[in-house]
């Protein structure tokens, strides 16, 4: 079903990453973790791409997060300002969370982060009972999407406990530092077997998250992954 709609907010996450969002339809529903494809511009420069909602069901609006690579769509996105219209069709997507799970882990990197705060975004408003640890990878301190408000979801909810790490630490950092492995798994999740564990965002960091979690030797049943094509 296709839902026309507009641009309510901007908001500037890191350098470069921008969240845009909408006026959510009367009639649209889904469920944390689903994405949508987005319809803008105008012919002959009509383009669409599906998005990872980064909202939660649980809010009144829809808001998509995207990092801001330079190419075509992307700069289209950048330019949308409160009053632009677009549309959408959705929402689909397999990777959910609806609490079905008692332990969830979460591995993530940049911007795969934004179905994982959909879910932890619906846990806080749902006060559902299901512990979350997530791990959280970005290159610098200051690349950290939605860092004030996974740091404080903790304190919303004590079921939930996120860890982030950078990769190329500052002078400043006091956390974690380097790339997620099997270790540091082990270390931050000492229950990682008794988990069913959520991993989303580019190819390459999906394929490392679950390579990571088969050498933890977790059955496949306890691994959901969902890849961003064309990451653009």
């Amino acid at each position: 079903m296709i839902f026309d709609t507009h641009v309510i907010e901007t908001i500037q996450r890191t350098p470069d990453v921008k969240s845009i969002r909408f006026e959510k339809p009367q009639e649209f529903n889904y469920l944390a973790g689903q994405y949508i494809f987005i319809t803008v511009g105008e012919e002959p420069n009509v383009m669409t791409k599906h998005f990872t909602l980064s909202s939660s069901p649980t809010e009144d609006f829809l808001e998509i997060t995207k990092k801001l690579t330079g190419h075509p769509f992307a700069n289209a996105l950048a330019s949308l300002k409160p009053g632009d219209k677009v549309s959408m069709i959705g929402a689909e997507g397999n990777l959910t969370f609806q609490g079905e799970y008692d332990k969830v882990g979460m591995l993530s990197g940049g911007i795969g982060i934004t179905p994982l705060r959909s879910m932890i975004k619906y846990s806080i408003d749902k006060k559902l009972n299901a512990s979350i640890i997530l791990l959280y990878s970005n290159r610098h301190e200051n690349d950290i999407p939605f860092r004030d408000e996974l740091e404080s979801a903790q304190t919303k909810n004590p079921n939930i406990k996120v860890i982030e790490t950078v990769t190329r630490p500052g002078l400043e950092w006091k956390g974690v530092s380097g790339r997620i492995d099997a270790e540091m798994v082990k270390k931050f999740v000492p229950d990682y077997q008794e988990r069913t564990f959520y991993t989303s965002g580019p190819p390459k960091m999906v394929d490392a998250m679950v390579s990571i979690l088969k050498e933890l030797e977790l059955p496949e049943e306890q691994i959901k992954q969902e890849y961003f094509p064309g990451y653009s």
